[in-house]
Parts: C-alpha cells; sequence; structure tokens
C-alpha cells in the first residue's frame, strides 16, 4: 500500500478558492435571497457580490431589467440613497431609475461611479429630472447605447448635449416629452450613426423631419399621436432601414395621399405598420403601401375610415406575406372589400374585426366557409407588434 504524502492531509473548504471562482458561483445564483446570504457571508464575499453586480434597480421601478437585479430599499429613493448604492455598486452596467421621482438633477452626479460601463439608463417619470441632469449623464456616462426619458423635463438643448457625448446610442425613448422638437430629433440622428429605434409618442412639437437623413440601421420608430407631416413620414423612412413603424392618431396633417412615400420603394423592409386611427388616409396611400412593403406581415388599418373598395382590393392583391389585418371600425370595409380580402391575402393567418357596420352576415359567414384557415378575432389591439427594448437587447 503507498504511502499517503503530507499535502493530501491538508484541509481545503470554498473559502480557499480564489476570487474569479467566487465570481463565477456568485453569478450562477438565479434568486435575490441567494445573492444576499451570499454578500452576508464575510467582507471578501460581500466584496465579490459588490463588483459582481452588473444590473440594478428598484422596487418603484416600471421596466424590470432582471428580477436579481431588484433592490430591497424603500421605494422612495432619494439622492443619499442613490449615493451609496452606487457607490457601492460601480461595475453596474444597466441600472433603472424608473418612479424614483423624488430623484433631481444633483442626484445623478453618482453616476461618476459606474461611469463609462453603465450601458442603459431608463428615468422613466424622474420628473425632476431636466437638461442639466442630461448633462451630468453625458459627462459622465459616454457609452450609453440605451436610454429611456419617458416624461422627463427634456429639451432640444438637453438631447442635442446627450446626442453628441454618447455617439453610440441605440434606443431611445422619448415618449411625452413635450419640450422636444424636431431640431432634438435632428441632433440625435445625425450624431448617433448606431441608432436602432426611437419612441417619441405624443411629443407634439414632432412632424418627423428630424428625422431626414437618419441612419440606415433605425429599424424602429414610435411616432403615434404626433403632429407628422408628409415630409415627416419622408424623414422617417429615409434611411432605408425601417421595420416597424407606428404612425397611429397621426392624421391631422395627413392627406389621403399623405402615405404614398412609404410604397415608394424607400421602406420595402417594411414588416409592421400601425396606422390605427389615421382617418384621412386613402386608397391612394393604401395601395401605393401594399405595392412597395412586400415584407409586411402585420398591418394596423383600425378606423382607417377612407379606405374604400380599391384600397382593400390592393390589400388583398399585393399584401402576399401579410400575417394580421387589423381593419376594426372601418366604415367602409363592405362585402365587396371583405370578398377581395378573402380572394388574397393567401398568407393571412389572423383577421381583427368587429364594429364594420357596411358588412352583412352573409359576407362574414362565406369568408369563414372559404378561408377557414384564417381565424377572425373580435378584439380591437391598441399595440402591435415588439416593445421597444426589445431592440435594445445586447
Amino acid at each position: 500500500m503507498e504511502d499517503v504524502s503530507e499535502s493530501d492531509n491538508v484541509v481545503t473548504s470554498i473559502i480557499h478558492l480564489p476570487d474569479d471562482c467566487l465570481s463565477f458561483i456568485f453569478q450562477r445564483l438565479d434568486n435575490v435571497a441567494d445573492h444576499d446570504s451570499f454578500g452576508l457571508t464575510c467582507h471578501r464575499w460581500l466584496n465579490i457580490q459588490n463588483i459582481s453586480r452588473r444590473s440594478l434597480q428598484f422596487q418603484c421601478s416600471f421596466t424590470v431589467l432582471n428580477p436579481a437585479s431588484l433592490s430591497q430599499t424603500n421605494p422612495d429613493v432619494n439622492s443619499y440613497h442613490l449615493h451609496r448604492l452606487l457607490t457601492r455598486f460601480q461595475w453596474l452596467e444597466h441600472l433603472s431609475l424608473s418612479g424614483c421621482t423624488v430623484l433631481n438633477d444633483s442626484s445623478l452626479a453618482s453616476l461618476s461611479y459606474p461611469g463609462a460601463r453603465l450601458h442603459s439608463l431608463y428615468l422613466d417619470c424622474c420628473f425632476g429630472i431636466s437638461d442639466d441632469g442630461i448633462s451630468t449623464i453625458a459627462s459622465f456616462c459616454p457609452n450609453l447605447r440605451v436610454v429611456s426619458l419617458y416624461r422627463c423635463n427634456i429639451s432640444d438643448i438637453g438631447l442635442e448635449t446627450l446626442a453628441r457625448a454618447s455617439l453610440s446610442l441605440k434606443c431611445v425613448n422619448l415618449s411625452y416629452c413635450p419640450l422636444v422638437s424636431d431640431f432634438g430629433i435632428k441632433s440625435l440622428s445625425q450624431a448617433c450613426l448606431q441608432l436602432e429605434s426611437v419612441k417619441v409618442s405624443n411629443c407634439k412639437s414632432i412632424t418627423g423631419v428630424g428625422f431626414n437623413g437618419c441612419s440606415p440601421t433605425l429599424g424602429y420608430v414610435d411616432a403615434e399621436s404626433c403632429q407628422l407631416e408628409p415630409k415627416g413620414i419622408t424623414g422617417i423612412i429615409s434611411g432605408g432601414g425601417i421595420e416597424f413603424l407606428n404612425i397611429s392618431g397621426g392624421s391631422c396633417y395627413i392627406r389621403k395621399d399623405g402615405l404614398v412615400p412609404i410604397g415608394s420603394g424607400i421602406a420595402s423592409k417594411l414588416r409592421i405598420l400601425n396606422l390605427r386611427m389615421c382617418r384621412t388616409v386613402g386608397d391612394e396611400s393604401i395601395e401605393a403601401i401594399a405595392k412597395g412593403c412586400p415584407l409586411l406581415q402585420e398591418w394596423n388599418l383600425a378606423l382607417c375610415h377612407e379606405v374604400k373598395v380599391s384600397g382593400w382590393e390592393a390589400v388583398g392583391k399585393w399584401c402576399r406575406n401579410l400575417k394580421k389585418l387589423h381593419v376594426n371600425r372601418c366604415r367602409n370595409l363592405c362585402d365587396q372589400g371583405l370578398l377581395a380580402l378573402r380572394c388574397g391575402c393567401m398568407n393571412l393567418q389572423i383577421l381583427y374585426m368587429n364594429g364594420n357596420a357596411r358588412l352583412t352576415l352573409t359576407a362574414i359567414e362565406m369568408f369563414r366557409l372559404h378561408r377557414a384557415d384564417i381565424t377572425l378575432r373580435t378584439e380591437e389591439m391598441m399595440v402591435i407588434g415588439p416593445d421597444w427594448r426589445l431592440y435594445a437587447q445586447e
């Protein structure tokens, strides 16, 4: 029998593992309780927990980055709380301060700790954040790729400052930022050449012209309820890479032929188009889009009252890849129009339809009989397509 060496009798434990192994173990823990228990073991393990954390959000946040990233602190996060947390977690890449309504511009000075390592920042409903706070973000966080400023008091000046400092921005949410206009959007689209998605819904000072000459990487634009003009529509699609476009509720300045540019070939990659409540858009626009956007898979035409027989015939004839179509409460969808949809749209899977006063029960039953491959649904979808944050995933 061989002798056992002294080294074989040395007692070892998990405490002797190097830091990189402990960090690997920490990253494999999948719930908050385990994370907290890990950090309570000893000072060394607490330090590993601190440097291993990559995302942080609070219970009051509207945006769930990762359930394991939730902080257990009081929802009323103030400057003192934020300072303590960011001095502790200095290796953050993703931070959500959404819903932290008591924070102000000076609170953001603590962003100097994660600084250039921060890739995404959510400030939704941080009503105390203005251009001064945005200037602080621009100074400390030059590598931001995703930023959400929903309902913040940012103006064109702050947006221009942010765009010039964060050239790698890919996804920006400016919804309900009333002080942002086409000037700010122009600064953003011209400075950030990697821009992929922009959400400017309910920004009443935006007509769309600020997007003119945008990067071909821009594939997602949500401009619901903006004061869009025909030249603005052309600007939004000018990069040639648009795949998702939401201009629902933006009918004030768009006439019957106002959306013809979408079908000119520039938006040939378009897959999802939301024209809900564009009440004045007519057959000229519908025909152009049907012909010029061959990849279209989902189209919301709910409450588009000026689409008549020739428009529905164009949809049936040219939308060969269409899978979902919304025609809820379209006043001029009649039996002949439904017949055109029935005889065309060979890849259609779902038709959302209700409140169409000119349709007879006979026409609807004949549609069911001849197109059993299509599911008829009566619900009216207010939102379609992917969330803008899906474009923010790295």
